[in-house]
């Protein structure tokens, strides 16, 4: 049936006014409050990386698609240009709904309440909109049939196929640029953790030695020698006292390590290292007097990682101890980096990833973390995704007391540090782009890295507990252990793409000195 002009005007102009009204309130809405979303942009897994322009070519996109609209005139190039922001938009839905990591949520104004299904269906209800007005506006303008079909089956396909490209190549761009080549820009998973455990260990001075076999291990630095021991439901506790053989030890700074079924007592100050089982907890001396060290890590029941100041360069270095029937110490003063002093600006944590069989050392006050194999050989430098490449802390010498100290607060970009499987546990110390401030008040934010890949993956954030933020956490498979304040609290790790137990051994790598 052939339409009226009146008719026909009548549907353009219905078309035209429908979309102005949702391109001018959508624009609107986006520009009053921008902050929230530019926001929403930066956790977007298909535009996080662009959110800087896109936040504002979007809503200018969409004013000036309105006044074309507004005028006869250029209303042809109105709806070409609605059709292919609609075809955009419906693109970025299905990418979000089918191969992205994460769906993050739907945006706010006039779709607040839909669900991503729902905005598709939405957006391809106004897509049918645009191709029906460019087909009656192109019939109305034309006499000749061929002169009316011939271009718009050129032009529509043209525009459909080069809009959809133009999703497609900024969610693969962008998903290389987050993950290798991030500019400070974090990606959260709708709930990706869920609480489900806290208890009151009354005291704030625990901290956590081992987590293994269901079972929770903490230490106390006030009370060095005792263990805390709970399930991993925290309903059920046992507490015990280490036993030494040797009572004649001065310890100054004790640290314990449990790796069942084994425990390790350790002073760098002494320095010494204990061991026993935590069937009886009873420690012998493994090591006495031959390396003092700052930071250490068991590898085995014999061989230890630990991090010492060099007696000639008097910088931070790496080293690894064996004890067999003598006690070899083999040093690796390549690793940490100097940047300004070699000790306060290589200051940092160390730990070992029993999965893969690598050490992994994470500066505080870079964007760096080293991975590097069981005979101390760096396998690769790692970066976190804070843009802080050289540390930034002022060192001042006193010459009285023959120390440097640092005379002013440092830049603490990398606060902790966990590892499981394949990944690495960041807590991170500075707000990345387009987070809101208030979630920095309340929250601590965990950054996760895949060593395998070399790639920053996702982050996710654990609630303050009674105005206190976390001090100390450990992951284990899909366990998160957290310290806060007084409290202990468990949680579960969930969300795509996290696979903790699909690690792969590095069994090729030996110990060696």
């Amino acid at each position: 049936m052939k339409l009226s002009a009146t008719t026909k005007s009548i549907f353009l102009n219905s078309i035209s006014l429908l979309y102005i009204l949702l391109f001018v309130y959508a624009a609107v809405s986006k520009l009053l409050d921008f902050e929230n979303f530019q926001v929403q942009l930066g956790q977007s897994p298909l535009l996080s990386a662009f959110a800087s322009w896109v936040s504002w070519a979007v809503p200018i996109i969409e004013l000036l698609i309105s006044l074309l609209l507004i005028f006869p005139k250029y209303r042809l190039i109105g709806f070409f240009s609605a059709f292919s922001l609609m075809i955009l938009f419906s693109t970025y839905i299905i990418i979000i709904l089918n191969f992205s990591s994460f769906v993050p949520c739907s945006c706010g104004g006039i779709l607040e309440k839909m669900n991503w299904t729902q905005h598709l269906i939405f957006n391809i209800v106004f897509f049918l909109l645009a191709l029906g007005g460019i087909l009656i506006l192109e019939e109305k303008e034309t006499t000749s049939q061929i002169k009316r079909w011939k271009p718009i089956f050129i032009a529509l396909p043209i525009v459909f196929v080069c809009s959809i490209s133009v999703v497609i190549l900024l969610f693969i761009v962008s998903e290389d640029i987050i993950h290798h080549r991030n500019n400070f820009i974090r990606r959260f998973p709708h709930h990706p953790i869920l609480k489900t455990h806290e208890k009151d260990i009354q005291f704030n001075s625990y901290y956590i030695a081992g987590i293994a076999d269901g079972k929770i291990y903490l230490g106390n630095v006030t009370a060095p020698l005792n263990i805390l021991v709970l399930d991993t439901s925290l309903q059920h506790q046992e507490r015990f006292v280490i036993q030494l053989k040797n009572e004649n030890i001065a310890f100054r700074r004790i640290a314990l390590k449990v790796k069942p079924p084994y425990f390790y007592v350790f002073d760098g100050t002494v320095p010494t290292i204990l061991s026993g089982s935590i069937k009886d907890w009873k420690a012998s001396q493994l090591m006495k007097g031959k390396a003092y060290f700052s930071l250490s890590e068991p590898i085995n029941s014999k061989t230890f990682v630990f991090r010492a100041v060099s007696s000639t360069m008097h910088n931070s270095i790496l080293g690894l101890l064996r004890i067999s029937d003598t006690i070899q110490v083999r040093l690796a003063p390549h690793l940490l980096q100097k940047q300004i002093d070699g000790l306060f600006d290589t200051d940092g944590m160390l730990l070992y990833n029993e999965q893969l069989q690598k050490v992994i050392y994470t500066y505080y006050y870079r964007n760096q973390y080293l991975v590097i194999d069981t005979n101390l050989k760096l396998n690769y430098i790692g970066h976190t995704i804070d843009t802080t490449s050289r540390a930034r802390i002022k060192v001042a010498y006193i010459h009285s007391k023959n120390q440097s100290k640092l005379s002013a607060p440092p830049l603490l970009v990398n606060k902790g540090t966990s590892t499981f499987g394949n990944y690495l546990f960041v807590n991170a110390g500075l707000m990345g782009l387009y987070e809101p401030e208030e979630m920095w008040r309340t929250a601590s934010i965990i950054d996760v890295y895949d060593l395998r890949y070399k790639r920053y993956d996702f982050s996710f954030y654990i609630n303050n507990e009674e105005q206190h933020k976390m001090e100390h956490f450990q992951v284990v498979d899909n366990l998160v252990v957290a310290l806060i304040g007084h409290k202990i609290v468990t949680y579960r790790l969930y969300t795509k793409g996290f696979h903790p137990a699909n690690f792969k051994s590095k069994m090729g790598d030996t110990i060696g000195l």
